[in-house]
């Protein structure tokens, strides 16, 4: 089998992030998918399943209800290593262009208060398992690379 093309990025010079991970092509639609990198791979902590979960609740209720962009959300959802997550949307994107609605999407997480979104029995499977606190530890953490974001934080390692 061909290795695919997310495991063919080198982790060990992998930095946190904005990154456009791949490009698919269906018919004349294209869809991009973006790894939200959160963490430095292989060198630091993963982000804990509670966490995970809140800013996969959160992010998702975000980007779905935005007022511009939740016709061109595809997806949201975290990454199997827990080391971020990957944003799906449609259209031929890039990281720059992405990058102003994924720091608003941070600040929306930051800024959020009160019960999580789908975060219920009958919402979700594992809805007990949420930490906001911690979401927004991690958030924060992200949103200061993104803030001092330079073309090492939006480009893969070549």
């Amino acid at each position: 089998m061909e290795k695919i093309a997310s495991f063919q990025i080198d982790h060990l010079r992998l930095n946190p992030g904005v990154y456009v991970s791949r490009k698919d092509r269906f018919g004349d639609t294209v869809l991009t998918t973006f790894d939200l990198r959160f963490k430095t791979p292989n060198r630091e902590p993963v982000i804990d399943m509670p966490a995970l979960h809140t800013i996969e609740h959160l992010g998702a209720t975000f980007l779905r209800s935005h007022k511009t962009w939740a016709d061109r959300v595809a997806y949201f959802g975290p990454m199997g290593c827990r080391t971020g997550f990957y944003a799906i949307f449609e259209g031929d994107r890039t990281s720059p262009e992405i990058l102003p609605l994924i720091g608003e999407m941070l600040d929306w997480i930051l800024d959020f208060d009160g019960p999580i979104p789908g975060a219920s029995p009958a919402e979700c499977g594992n809805w007990r398992e949420q930490n906001l606190d911690m979401a927004k530890w991690e958030t924060r953490r992200y949103a200061e690379t993104l803030r001092n974001a330079s073309e090492e934080n939006l480009n893969y390692p070549g």
